[in-house]
Parts: C-alpha cells; sequence; structure tokens
C-alpha cells in the first residue's frame, strides 16, 4: 500500500495561505482603531475569496461605499483649501487624487497587499499587487472606516495621506494628454477623439500588454503599448498629439 500512498489526498486539506501580519499595524497606518472589527474583515475580502467561501460578504459594497466617500471628502477638501482654483482646475485635482492608479499607488504605501483575503487564482497570479485589487480595497477600507468613525475618521486619514497634493500651496493640476487631444480634436474636427482596443497579450501579471489605437478623423494618428488599457491609451494619446501639432504647428 505504500506505494499507493501519496494517490489519497486529505479531503479536509488546504492550500496554506501566508498568515497576514497584524492588522494592528493596518490600524496605525490609517489612524483608526476600529470599534468594530468585522467592517475591516469584509473590506479586505475580495470577491474571489468569498465565492470560495459561501456566507462571506466580499468587500464590493464597501468599494462602492467608499469611491463615494473619498470622492466627497477629496472634493471638499480641495475646495476649502483651493479657492483660487476654478472647476476644471478643482476637477483635475479630483481625478488626480481619487482615481485607480492613484487608489492603488496609496493602498502599495499603506502596504494593504499582504493583508488581502484572494482567492485561490488571486493568490497564484499575484492578486495582491495588481492595480485593480488594491485600488477597490483601498476604496473598501475608506468605506469601512466611514461606517465604523464617520466622516471626520475618512478626512483625518485624507489630510494626512495627501498632505502635500491639497495644501494651500499646491499647484494646479495640468490638463493630461487625454484632455488636450480631446479638446484639440473637438474644436478642428468636431469631434472626440475614439480609442479602440487592438489586442490583448492575455497574459497575466507584469507581462501582460494592451495595443490601443486613437482615430481622430477617421484616421488613426497613434498607437500605444501598455500593461494597462488606461498606460496604452495615454501613450497613444501622445503620440497622436505630437502628429497632430507637426501637422498644425500653428494650433494651440
Amino acid at each position: 500500500m505504500a506505494k499507493f500512498a501519496g494517490l489519497f489526498v486529505n479531503p479536509s486539506h488546504k492550500d496554506p495561505v501566508e498568515k497576514s501580519p497584524s492588522r494592528s499595524l493596518l490600524e496605525e497606518r490609517l489612524g483608526h482603531h476600529f470599534s468594530n472589527t468585522s467592517l475591516l474583515d469584509t473590506a479586505l475580502r475580495h470577491s474571489s475569496y468569498a465565492n470560495e467561501h459561501p456566507g462571506l460578504e466580499s468587500n464590493e459594497r464597501l468599494e462602492f461605499l467608499g469611491d463615494a466617500v473619498i470622492g466627497l471628502v477629496v472634493g471638499e477638501l480641495l475646495y476649502s483649501n483651493q479657492p483660487h482654483w476654478q472647476e476644471g482646475e478643482l476637477t483635475r485635482g479630483l481625478h488626480r487624487l481619487v482615481d485607480k492608479p492613484a487608489c492603488a499607488s496609496l493602498a502599495r504605501k499603506l502596504h494593504i497587499g499582504p493583508y488581502l483575503e484572494l482567492g485561490r487564482t488571486e493568490r497564484q497570479s499575484n492578486g495582491a499587487d495588481k492595480d485593480s485589487i488594491l485600488a477597490d480595497a483601498l476604496e473598501a477600507i475608506l468605506g469601512a472606516v466611514f461606517l465604523d468613525g464617520g466622516l471626520a475618521a475618512v478626512r483625518n486619514f485624507i489630510e494626512r495621506a495627501y498632505v502635500k497634493e491639497i495644501s494651500e500651496d499646491a499647484r494646479p493640476v495640468e490638463r493630461d494628454i487625454k484632455t488636450r487631444l480631446q479638446e484639440h480634436a473637438m474644436a478642428t474636427f468636431g469631434e472626440f477623439p475614439k480609442y479602440e482596443l487592438q489586442s490583448d497579450s492575455q497574459i497575466e501579471g507584469a507581462d501582460e500588454r494592451f495595443t490601443v489605437c486613437v482615430f481622430v478623423d477617421q484616421k488613426v494618428y497613434g498607437t500605444g503599448v501598455g500593461r494597462t488599457k488606461r498606460a496604452a491609451e495615454f501613450e497613444a494619446a501622445q503620440i497622436a498629439w505630437q502628429a497632430l501639432q507637426a501637422k498644425a504647428p500653428h494650433d494651440e
């Protein structure tokens, strides 16, 4: 029977999961200690984990709430601290601080990745370092902070996390390349640029690549490649902008 021993698996066996670091350290970084710790538990639970453990709630509902809360708090702080910024400058400032890349970057600074509960596939594909998962988790955590401590607790965290970006001497955010291309296309051709996904490497992780073309006046003016669709679109927009400026250097 010894030679058959390896064929039998204990049905109660589960893949080993790395033990998360102490959540008190995360609470220290957040500047908030939870009265209701189940809120933080839920905020750190990705849908892939909840799907493998029926009965557990994922962080998606908290993510929805946190997205609204962070927008409100950052918007109010920018409005209060930047009395000379116009609506467009406030909008760009808000977008810069609450979009997915910004939230993912902040999540990395807080070292949220090791605390996440992920399903088997996401663990194997290094899901704890994916921008989308990290950004969603940060929003969920801020939703949990709001429910546990109110807007004041969220505001306290945002003020510390974005101290330079929301200070009174912060400079307005310049229009990004996609915005400039859009404004130029509308003024010159009367239409918005159109971005089309040309290919997706379908490779999970660091080797994943997207190729995007941007059409202006029904012509391809730029093709970009990036690890995300957003990055590919920005590269395509940059190339298109340069091509249009070379074609009509007197514009803008």
